[in-house]
């Protein structure tokens, strides 16, 4: 339930990544000839694989998903994979995750009976029984049925404080593109002649029972050109949409707009954001109609709870005679800062190798959460009469593993959440009271694959230029070091986001219960160690995280877990242009190539998509300079007819509106034409995620893993 444009699009883009990899830049045998300008860029013969429903194309993707299922779907093997994943996703015993709106707690859930879904509701009280009774409020699976359409649940945004209104948005097969529709949940029913959005990007917030704010596709004009709103209007109750109040209007070259407003009573106003690249934005409080700008840095994350104001630091910052470093957490009196104070309490300062993961305000706390090493630490955060902060661990946070603490109800009490888990621990939901002592159980999911006989292990590589990596393994404690272990490693390396231990049910099943060793990489780019770690690969520097990535696999070889016939990389998204990238640069040290939901086109991405709000991550292609060294990590620009490549998977999805299925597609189409072995298999539905649900994410994961186990045992 996302109502700030900011945390949206944030949110869409960490998400560049369902399962992330990453790749290496080291000029090598087959490293990419001497880039050449834009002006002289080479036709692209495949560029016809762009037009995502044209009949050519859906004939080309229809003919490689046939090649690819009878490759991989054909053996006993597969088939009983694939209803182990699917009988662990349908699982009853899978803990229903909750948020709580006015008295009552929601969850979104999918099964067997469901595969689209039941959004229901329930009492805390009702939940902490085994077998919970929950009343559905809305069947998506009727709905779809009834009106004819293959609904996607994308979630719901409440009124507050009545909370018996809320906007439900729902996509076509799991797009970013979505419709809204105003749902009265004491009737369980759309309200007739309510508010109504049709398909598109849209971002929208309630400001009160009669009007919203909205961002989306009002015409030419209106979107950026990363396809997300330009203008935010407020739309009041029974007016027509192409009436809506302008609030405010950004540039075509914005990555976003949009307007919300804060709900918490009797702390009630106006913000509206302006994206102006994918890590930098304005913030305007709108008061008495007019925009009174937050006087912030514009790559600072803002949030307000109440009386405060919380900046979240990307770069050093001075104030007066104090500079504030890049990862600092800083709270202040909103009011007071808006008049041009500046006194700031600091409540998280990172370290070389600590920090924030993030917080969570309660009624009259903070919850806050440290990365110290990759492993999480939560402490409490607590404001006294005379202003300052104290601050303590949270009485139950595991000393070990990856752990995360958020606020059930900020605006009216200081229960909160915790969440405990590990690659071989199965997760545990906490429930408790900031200032209370520990917190009480409340699930716990039960173990879905044999872990006896694994062990999790931290290690660290050196990267080419010095720099530590460091990387989790999971495998069986008594390891034969003989390098002929099948390894599979995993990373993503990009947007700022942090890979944590989690427990890997299906990779638990399909790979590490089998004898496959997991390993994780902690590469730069990503948000390990915060702020600086991130950009310390960003554009011309992306091969620093390349770098990375091939260290971790020297590492593993060099130890004698693997060797290159037995090792594989797996990457989503940007991680899949982290493997695209392995693939082209680093054919040697890599037996089997996963590569889902890839950017792999690096000339034409900014064209294709939301492609343009990723210009402050790589570069602009159309800028020579920057062409430059994007070519040098263009996957799609590098790849060659005389080299030899592990045997590679290529997976996305049709209705991925977020990165282009062309990259994918026209990746598969040159190096088959150039007769490398490669296979393609496209999902019609499931969006940016690749299954739209739990029957067809079962069959892409087993796709995956059976590929894989093939081709390194």
């Amino acid at each position: 339930m996302i109502d700030h444009p900011s945390q949206a699009l944030v949110a869409a883009a960490l998400s560049l990544i369902t399962l992330g990899s990453l790749a290496a830049f080291a000029r090598v045998a087959g490293a990419p000839a001497a880039p050449a300008p834009p002006a002289a860029q080479e036709s692209d013969p495949y560029q016809w694989l762009e037009d995502v429903t044209g009949e050519k194309a859906l004939a080309w993707v229809k003919a490689q998903n046939a090649q690819s299922t009878a490759a991989l779907t054909r053996s006993e093997a597969f088939t009983a994979l694939n209803g182990r994943l699917l009988k662990i996703l349908d699982s009853d015993e899978r803990i229903p995750s909750i948020g709580k709106a006015g008295p009552h707690y929601y969850n979104f859930w999918r099964d067997a009976k469901n595969p689209r879904g039941l959004w229901r509701r329930t009492s805390l009280e009702e939940y902490r029984k085994t077998k919970p009774r929950w009343e559905i409020v809305l069947d998506l699976d009727a709905l779809g049925k009834a009106e004819k359409e293959n609904w996607v649940w994308e979630g719901a945004s409440f009124l507050k404080p009545s909370y018996d209104r809320c906007l439900v948005t729902l996509s076509r097969g799991g797009s970013d593109a979505a419709v809204t529709r105003e749902f009265d949940v004491t009737t369980k029913t759309f309200v007739k002649d309510g508010f109504n959005l049709p398909e598109a990007k849209s971002q929208v917030a309630w400001r009160d029972r009669d009007s919203i704010f909205v961002g989306t596709d009002f015409g030419p004009g209106s979107m950026t050109a990363s396809g997300y709103a330009r203008v935010a209007r407020e739309w009041k109750r029974g007016t027509p949409l192409a009436q809506a109040t302008l609030v405010y209007e950004g540039r075509p070259e914005d990555v976003s707009v949009g307007a919300y407003r804060d709900l918490t009573p009797g702390f009630e106003r106006d913000f509206v954001y302006r994206g102006l690249t994918f890590w930098k934005n304005e913030e305007f409080l709108r008061r008495d109609g007019k925009l009174i700008k937050i006087e912030k840095p514009d790559d600072a994350l803002m949030g307000v709870h109440r009386d405060l104001l919380f900046l979240q630091l990307r770069s050093d910052w001075k104030v007066g005679e104090t500079t504030y470093p890049a990862g600092a957490l800083l709270a202040t009196d909103f009011e007071r800062f808006l008049k041009g104070e500046r006194r700031f309490d600091v409540l998280f300062t990172p370290t070389e190798r600590k920090t924030l993961a993030g917080y969570s305000p309660t009624r009259n706390h903070v919850l806050l959460n440290e990365l110290d090493n990759v492993r999480n630490r939560l402490y409490l955060l607590t404001r006294g009469k005379d202003g300052t902060w104290r601050r303590e661990p949270l009485p139950g946070a595991p000393a070990l593993g990856t752990a995360s603490a958020w606020a059930v109800d900020a605006d009216e009490s200081d229960d909160y959440f915790m969440s405990a888990t590990g690659y071989l621990t199965p997760t545990i939901l906490h429930h408790g009271t900031a200032g209370r002592g520990a917190p009480e159980k409340l699930k716990g999911l039960p173990a879905f694959f044999d872990a006896s006989g694994l062990s999790v292990s931290q290690h660290e590589a050196v990267s080419k230029d010095g720099t530590r990596i460091p990387y989790f393994q999971v495998a069986r404690t008594a390891l034969a070091l003989e390098g002929k272990n099948p390894t599979l490693l995993y990373g993503y390396g990009g947007f700022e986001s942090a890979l944590v231990p989690y427990y890997a049910s299906l990779a638990g099943a399909a790979w590490m219960e089998k004898g496959g060793v997991y390993v994780v990489a902690n590469t730069r780019g990503g948000g390990e160690f915060g702020p600086r770690w991130h950009q310390a690969a960003l554009k011309a520097n992306r091969n620093k995280a390349y770098e990375d990535f091939i260290a971790v696999a020297e590492d593993l070889v060099r130890r004698k877990v693997t060797a290159p016939k037995h090792l594989g990389i797996m990457g989503g998204s940007n991680g899949g242009l982290l493997v695209g990238n392995m693939l082209t640069m680093r054919p040697d040290l890599f037996g089997a190539v996963v590569c889902q939901v890839p950017l792999l086109d690096m000339r034409r991405y900014n064209k294709l998509l939301a492609g343009a709000s990723w210009v402050g991550e790589y570069g602009d292609p159309d800028v020579p300079a920057e062409w430059a060294f994007l070519r040098n990590y263009s996957p799609y620009h590098n790849v060659r007819k005389d080299a030899r490549y592990p045997r590679t998977l290529f997976t996305t999805s049709t209705r991925d509106d977020r990165v282009h299925p062309g990259h994918a597609r026209k990746m598969v189409a040159k190096m088959k034409e150039m007769g490398h072995d490669v296979l393609y298999y496209e999902n019609i539905e499931g969006g940016h995620g690749g299954a739209a649900d739990n029957k067809q994410r079962a069959f892409m994961s087993s796709l995956e893993y059976t590929f894989l186990w093939d081709q390194l045992r």
